[in-house]
């Protein structure tokens, strides 16, 4: 083991297939500039002692091409992990991506103590051997709140995305370039303690994998979804675990996802209430355009995070902030109900919804289909377009954003 000063790597990544020479085998321990500072007290858990094994020979040569890429499904050479034993965070590793050894009685196999989050890395625009990242603070903040509400230790959250920052960089060849291609970012914790009692988790593992990816919806490019409005099943409620990224808030949803699909739907929009409010959709935060009679204005409206069973979305926040700035439409935090949406749409006030969401950013909705009626959106989108622009704009370093949303590693 030795040290050396690692930097961002200059090989523009022209095409997934061009690849540098071999990687030799080598394990080395890290140091480097990260682009946050921290004075949290986690002495272990720290990029200063974060070391790193290769891989002997890349898998890159064997990724699909660009245009061919189906999202969550090709990985990349290495991963990052982190223990939590002995109540504390210990060193992190770089290591070869590969399967992970978990006792069969670890208690996140048995009552879904596990959380996730999901951030992307970006081919810069303007210059390809720039890699972005955009707003992954965020992602940190939610996933401790995540872990807190799975009664999990917090980690060091600038530490872990220091971390995260060097990963990306030692697989930085696997981003690919173009629009709509990203590098998508999947940290994740999962309780390994092995204990088939209910109780706290002793031991921990946190991990980042990442892959590349193109579209999220295979149609890709800006195509508009179908979604079924379900009753009968419900994603979150108020106390519950709506507001955070635990495993236990996606695993029921397959249920009435695949009730969808059979009535030629492509996603679930989740309703509460004896009001039938809309909350979500799929695993994405809802936005509505209406045309407000009174006023004549637009409005971009969205559920509010009040109530508990709301994801507070980076992609929301993102997109509130960015309209509020417009000052051509009124920004609303408010739950629409089913019978609304149904007035709205013949009245022709209901201009356009979409979903967004790290994964799609932002998905236009053209129709929802409810107890054997249909509420149609006929738009062409106008806000919707604006949003994804302005958001992957900022992204891909079209466009510097506001302070601190988009930086290079």
């Amino acid at each position: 083991m030795f040290l050396i000063k690692v930097r961002a790597p200059r090989t523009v990544f022209r095409s997934i297939h061009q690849l540098r020479s071999t990687n030799l085998p080598h394990t080395l321990r890290v140091q480097h500039a990260s682009s946050f500072s921290s004075n949290e007290s986690h002495p272990k858990f720290s990029l200063s002692n974060l070391t790193k094994t290769r891989v002997q020979t890349s898998r890159l040569p064997t990724c699909p091409p660009p245009s061919d890429l189906k999202f969550g499904v090709t990985f990349t050479d290495h991963m990052l992990t982190i223990k939590y034993k002995e109540g504390e965070w210990h060193e992190p590793h770089i290591l070869p991506y590969g399967d992970i050894s978990i006792s069969p009685a670890a208690s996140g196999l048995h009552y879904g103590l596990q959380c996730f989050e999901g951030t992307k890395a970006y081919r810069d625009a303007c210059d390809p051997e720039k890699i972005r990242m955009f707003r992954p603070d965020c992602n940190m903040e939610r996933m401790n709140d995540s872990m807190r509400r799975l009664s999990m230790p917090a980690f060091p959250s600038q530490q872990f995305l220091a971390c995260i920052e060097e990963l990306i960089r030692t697989d930085s060849d696997w981003i690919p370039p173009g629009e709509n291609n990203s590098l998508y970012i999947r940290p994740t914790a999962v309780s390994t303690h092995p204990y088939v009692g209910l109780a706290t988790s002793t031991e921990i593992l946190l991990y980042c994998i990442c892959c590349p990816v193109g579209p999220y919806y295979a149609a890709g490019g800006f195509e508009p979804v179908r979604l079924l409005a379900v009753d009968d099943m419900i994603r979150a409620w108020p106390g519950g675990t709506g507001n955070t990224k635990v495993g236990g808030n996606y695993g029921p949803t397959m249920a009435a996802q695949a009730q969808a699909v059979r009535e030629n739907c492509d996603q679930v929009l989740w309703i509460f209430g004896e009001d039938e409010a809309v909350t979500e959709v799929g695993s994405m935060n809802v936005f509505f355009v209406f045309e407000n009679k009174e006023t004549g204005r637009k409005e971009l409206v969205t559920p509010p995070l009040d109530r508990g069973d709301i994801l507070p979305g980076v992609t929301r926040r993102s997109i509130l902030d960015l309209a509020r700035s417009w000052n051509d439409i009124d920004v609303v935090e408010r739950s629409p109900t089913m019978s609304e949406l149904a007035h709205a749409s013949e009245e022709g006030c209901l201009l356009e919804a979409f979903g967004a969401g790290t994964a799609a950013v932002v998905t236009p909705i053209s129709g929802i289909n409810y107890k054997g009626r249909t509420i149609e959106i006929k738009s062409t989108w106008k806000v919707t377009r604006r949003v994804y622009k302005n958001i992957t704009d900022i992204q891909y370093g079209r466009e510097e954003g506001p302070d601190g949303w988009s930086y290079t590693i």
